[in-house]
């Protein structure tokens, strides 16, 4: 495994860590009634918020840290696979998936701040946490993109000095794989 081509794939899994604990914490607090390590006054009122109507996913009475816990663990499972397997294909998944995140952050933040005149910083948590995975793909997409342009031109430098029949033969040589 090459670091340097993988790093990327290394930050996103480190960012989803701290996502499935706070999420595992929040399901816990929902199913065991325990209390909130948090503010409840003003502004900052994590009970408010997670007392919300839209702290369910909707529709149900599943707390929407089971549907966090899941977001997380899938992007943890994007990253082991990318430090393992085609980075690009990888690292455009991550993409995908963390601009899912960012339109559920906007709504949850909508919810927030327009309906519920109150923050969670629990959520908040995630919502910082998603975003920074959204940036970061976009970052690393693009350096893999620069990191192939980098390559071909290396390759092509490198095909430009070979005679001819050395040229041919790589040519064959790289078509016919065992």
């Amino acid at each position: 495994m090459n670091i340097r081509q993988s790093w990327g794939h290394l930050v996103q899994l480190l960012l989803s860590l701290p996502g499935i604990g706070v999420s595992i914490y929040l399901t816990a607090v929902h199913y065991n009634g325990a209390q909130l390590v948090c503010n409840n006054i003003g502004l900052i009122n994590c009970e408010r918020v997670l007392n919300s109507s839209y702290s369910l996913v909707p529709g149900t009475q599943v707390p929407i840290s089971i549907s966090g816990l899941a977001w997380f663990v899938v992007m943890a499972v994007l990253a082991v696979l990318g430090l393992c397997r085609d980075r690009q294909l990888f690292r455009q998944g991550e993409l995908l998936w963390t601009a899912l995140g960012m339109l559920t952050v906007f709504y949850l933040l909508y919810a927030e701040i327009v309906r519920l005149d109150a923050f969670c910083v629990w959520c908040t948590v995630l919502h910082i946490l998603i975003f920074m995975m959204f940036l970061f793909a976009i970052l690393f997409l693009r350096s893999s993109a620069e990191e192939d342009e980098e390559a071909d031109v290396e390759l092509e430098d490198e095909e430009d000095q070979l005679s001819p029949v050395e040229s041919r033969a790589r040519g064959v040589s790289q078509r016919v794989r065992f």
